[in-house]
């Protein structure tokens, strides 16, 4: 098979390193990649946004399947132009992709659906949630338990554009579920947590994600199953009888509440850095799982090692008020040398040096047979890589690594 994966970050480059292993695989291709990605195959200079471009791109290579990663193209349509071409993709369609383009909707379809979620609110008064409607980098939700928090929300919302949603602010564990689906069927990923907040004890601005680890103490399989039950299969029905049928992959934002789960969130595409987290721990076949979800003929399940996994994101030293550009990198084989997986998020070559090309630059990722393990390997990687700013939390996964859980 030949496989065309679209974006340039750590998801991608994840998702590059676990196909790449696969039996099924001749070819992999990225659009337009990252130097990670190269190593792995090839790349080729066509924006994620550029549907038409990617469309021809899949004709002249001849591709079997396309793995679309980040979230604006499939808000947008790329899934529908490819498919009208003719090619298989791995992500829903522009209908289906307003579970994460507005969270209007998705809050619709949870109601519709008869999900648990946070109850929206008519009056912002603290504690609670503000939300942008639309897209946002994963930068669009403030969470305000005091007024002045509040009013620093919602001027950074008003900044962002857009309508607002304001919810009530639930308390308890947070967690990542994945499932692939195929419009119809759905299979479950291994739990995960993402750390959002760029300081440690989860303090400063929302960002993209600074860390991640996988499994979950907490969460049993028999429970994994009964969330899917609860929250992805009802929802994947509910937007099947609106004719947006999913297709590809539904990441859930849970919190797990003392009166049981509720939904924060929907996203339409594999989480960065989950996925970085939880792809290393995946024992079996991944591509053809991605094929038949994107065919209509999803079967099988994906098994996973007993293993950990835990990520660590370095980031530049102005993330995430800004994104970092041509500063030199050093030690990624290094990092390497000791096991560890170094995923490119946000890096370029320059002159044949690997520099820094964006706000989250590099994600660590080692395994262990416990999360304690898995992150001690992972710091111990990421302290052999270095660049000017370079900033990372030193706090991922270690109330897992205790024993504890993190609320």
């Amino acid at each position: 098979m030949k496989v065309l994966i679209v974006g340039s970050g750590g998801r991608e480059h994840a998702l590059a390193w676990k196909l790449a292993s696969s039996p099924l695989l001749d070819e992999l291709h990225a659009a337009p990649g990252n130097p990670g990605i190269a190593a792995l195959g090839q790349c080729h200079p066509v924006r994620a946004e550029d549907g038409e471009g990617l469309l021809s791109l899949c004709r002249e290579l001849a591709i079997d399947l396309v793995v679309v990663g980040p979230e604006a193209p499939l808000v947008v349509g790329l899934a529908d132009t490819l498919r009208r071409g003719g090619v298989a993709v791995f992500g829903p369609t522009r209908a289906a992709a307003q579970i994460e383009g507005s969270k209007a909707f998705a809050k619709d379809v949870l109601e519709a659906a008869a999900v648990p979620t946070a109850q929206r609110l008519a009056v912002a008064r603290p504690p609670c949630v503000v939300k942008v409607d639309g897209l946002a980098a994963g930068k669009g939700v403030f969470v305000c338990h005091t007024q002045e928090e509040l009013d620093a929300g919602l001027r950074a919302a008003a900044a962002l554009g857009g309508e607002l949603l304001i919810e009530e602010l639930l308390e308890g564990e947070e967690v990542s579920l994945f499932a692939i689906s195929d419009g119809e069927r759905a299979v479950a990923l291994a739990p995960a947590q993402d750390f959002k907040r760029v300081g440690e004890r989860d303090t400063g601005p929302n960002t993209g994600g600074m860390g991640a680890y996988s499994p979950l103490p907490s969460l049993e399989e028999a429970e994994v199953e009964e969330l899917l039950e609860t929250v992805h299969r009802p929802v994947l029905a509910e937007l099947a009888r609106r004719d947006a049928p999913f297709t590809g992959l539904l990441y859930a934002g849970l919190m797990l509440t003392a009166d049981g789960p509720r939904v924060l969130e929907f996203n339409c595409r594999f989480g960065d850095p989950e996925t970085e987290a939880i792809l290393p721990r995946i024992e079996s076949d991944l591509l053809p799982l991605l094929l038949g979800a994107a065919t209509g003929e999803l079967t099988g399940e994906v098994a996973f090692g007993d293993c950990a996994a835990v990520t660590v994101v370095l980031a530049g030293g102005d993330y995430p008020e800004r994104s970092d550009s041509g500063t030199p990198i050093d030690g990624v084989e290094d990092a390497e040398a000791t096991g560890a997986l170094v995923f490119h998020a946000g890096t370029a070559r320059q002159g044949g040096r690997l520099v820094t090309n964006g706000g989250r630059v590099l994600a660590v990722t080692a395994t262990g047979d416990d999360v304690g393990s898995a992150r001690s390997r992972a710091y111990e990687a990421a302290s052999r890589i270095s660049f000017a700013g370079m900033r990372y939390r030193r706090d991922i996964a270690l109330t897992a690594a205790e024993g504890h859980v993190r609320s």
